[in-house]
Parts: C-alpha cells; structure tokens; sequence
C-alpha cells in the first residue's frame, strides 16, 4: 500500500519521494486515515517505528482549507515530555509543511530558554509544540490561546500521563474545547493510559503494533562483565578498538554523564555530554554536532533518550545499566532504527549481574557476554 493510497496532499507526496519514504510503516498504515477522518487515534507502536511522520502528514492534509485562525489560537496542540522532543517534532512538521501552498507555522516552546521570543513567535501560529510547564506560562500571559484546538496530541502518551505532569496536565485540559480529536501515541500501553483513554479519546481507533521481533534482532547486543571501576579504560578501549565514529553513551545521573564525557576528552576521544542541568544551546549544538558526525561521543541519561533521533546511528554503550528492562528497549532502540543494523553494548559489573538477566528475560533474548578480566585494556 503506497502513500498515494491515502488521500494525502500531491504536495506532500513529492516531498515523501524527495526523502525516499517509499513504503509507509504498519503504524502510519492504520493511523493515517484514521486521522485523516477526524477519528480519534491510540496508537502503540515501539520507539523509531514512524509514529511522528504518521500523525504529522494527515494532521497537514487536515489543515490545508483550514489555516484561518484568530491570531495566537493554535488548531493543533502536540503535548511532549521534553525540550528534544519538541524541537524534534517540529522539525518534522517543517519538513513536510514548508512545501505546502497554505502557510502553516509551526512552533516549539519548552523551558530553561527565554521566554520572550516564544511569546512573539506565537504570533499567527497554528501547529504548537509544547512542554506542559512552558505552555501553561504561555497561556497565562496570554501569549496564546487553546479555546480553538481542533487536534491535540499526545507524543510519548505514557511519559505525559505519568505523576510529574499530572497536575499540569489537568490544567491543559481544562483549556481546550470539549470537541476535538485526540491523538495518543505511545512506545508502551500502561494502566495510565487504560484509565486516560476513557477519559479523553472517544471510540477510538486502537492500533497496536507489536514489536518485530527482527526489530531487536536487528540490534547486535554484547554484554561486558567489569569491575566498577575498570569501567572508564573498558569504554575507552571497546570505542578505539572498533574504531567507533558515532556513539551514544548512557549513564544514570548529571554527575556521572559530565564525569565520562571529561575522562573521554582527557583521553583524546572527542565527547561532550547533555543532560538536563546543560543550558538548551548547549544541548541543541551537542546534539547537532552529533548527529552531523562532527561529534564521536555524546553522553547522556534516560531523560532524553527519547528526544534523540538519528535514523543510523551504529552504537549505542550502557555504562550503567537502566532502572527498568522498558527503559533499556528505549536505550538500544537509538540504534537499530528504521530497518538498519546497530550495535548496542552494556557494562555488567558483578552487582547488575542480576538485574541484567531480568532485563534479558523480559526482553526475551539472552545477550552475548564478553569478560573483560581477559582484555588487555592498555592496548
């Protein structure tokens, strides 16, 4: 089934062919005509499976006929978890709505930049990308107004819906009109959201794209048994050793994410890390740099590991291991995207030895483990 099939716009259709999107993914089989008839959509489909270009297109279609507005009242509300997402979600609405002969302006607002130029790029605004806690400033100043929604989406549902933005979430709500269609798309189908789509989705359509398989056999995963504190020289030597040119490195704090990055750089492997402490310039040129290749390493932590969006990336290195087996699928799907080959490696010292055979029996695939007690790491 091509794209042609759909009922997108002929514009948008040139610009899938110019970026070679020949085939459409299961989830944007299902969710782009569903969207397309105003039908409201929850969508459960793994990290990298073409969830954003399957909202983004039909909520383009929708809008072409329909960009008059009242000037600072968006019609098209999409809800992330974090300032990456946001600027990652608009870039795809640029890239498929720049070509477009109606004018849609999209924009991303989040915090920890100023706020003010926010406030004046809401003006004449009709796609709005936002954090919660930004978008509610916004809205009390009155930079922008939710009274004239016609499709909110959820992006990373499960995130949006957990306790740190429960509150605002509710305040969000309480804004928009009764009548619109809602979008919840979601790496994870969680009792939160059981409870959520009761509430805000009318008889949806469901889809639910069980992971392939392949998908995590497309991941050549190897495990390292270390000491704690052989940890530095063994990521030093598996990055040289294999001549690794890019690679994202997880660790599970600020304070250990800047630690590694600075033994990296000591040691004449160019990293930088970003993590939430790190100012939003700091961040965006990191993760430009990064995904243009100028920069080898970027460490960081699970916070963002969901805003991070290279289509092929070839590494990915647990330093530390994950709290929660959904969390390391998050973490090793940076790689292995969008049917490309990746490798993922993981730091097990004797104490996660445990937990690291919980995280492979729940992902149902047991890891190749290498002991680097056998490793000359000076070399």
């Amino acid at each position: 089934m091509p794209f042609s099939s759909f009922g997108l716009s002929p514009t948008l259709l040139k610009v899938l062919a110019a970026q070679n999107y020949t085939q459409p993914y299961p989830i944007q089989k299902e969710a782009i005509p569903a969207i397309l008839s105003q039908k409201d959509v929850l969508g459960i489909a793994q990290t990298g499976s073409g969830k954003t270009a399957g909202y983004v297109l039909p909520i383009l279609t929708n809008l072409q006929g329909n960009t008059d507005t009242k000037n600072r009242h968006a019609k098209v509300l999409v809800l992330v978890p974090t300032r990456e997402l946001a600027i990652q979600v608009r870039e795809v609405f640029i890239l498929f709505g720049s070509a477009l002969p109606e004018r849609i302006k999209t924009i991303a607002v989040f915090g920890g930049v100023s706020i003010n130029p926010q406030m004046i790029g809401l003006q004449g605004v009709h796609v709005l990308v936002a954090t919660p806690g930004r978008l509610l400033e916004l809205v009390d100043s009155k930079a922008v107004h939710l009274s004239e929604i016609e499709t909110l989406v959820l992006d990373e549902a499960d995130k949006m819906l957990n306790l740190g933005f429960q509150e605002e979430m509710k305040r969000i709500f309480a804004h928009l009109p009764e009548k619109r269609q809602n979008l919840l798309f979601s790496a994870t189908l969680s009792d939160k959201l059981s409870d959520i789509n009761q509430i805000i989705l009318h008889e949806p359509v469901v889809i639910k794209i069980e992971p392939d398989k392949d998908y995590i056999g497309l991941i050549d995963q190897t495990g390292y048994f270390v000491p704690l504190e052989k940890k530095g020289p063994l990521l030093r030597y598996v990055i040289k050793k294999n001549d690794m040119k890019q690679v994202l490195v997880f660790t599970s704090s600020t304070f250990q994410a800047d630690n590694v990055a600075d033994k990296l750089c000591k040691n004449g492997i160019d990293a930088v890390a970003i993590h939430s402490k790190k100012s939003q310039g700091a961040r965006s040129e990191a993760l430009r740099e990064f995904k243009s290749g100028e920069l080898r390493v970027l460490v960081t932590t699970d916070l963002l590991a969901r805003g991070i969006d290279i289509e092929f990336l070839p590494h990915v290195i647990n330093y530390e291991l994950p709290r929660s087996p959904k969390d390391y699928i998050h973490r090793i799907g940076r790689t292995g995207r969008a049917e490309n080959a990746g490798e993922a490696i993981s730091f097990v010292t004797p104490e996660d030895q445990h937990h690291f055979k919980i995280i492979q029996k729940k992902m149902g695939k047991w890891v190749t483990m290498i002991d680097s007690a056998n490793i000359d790491l000076n070399h």
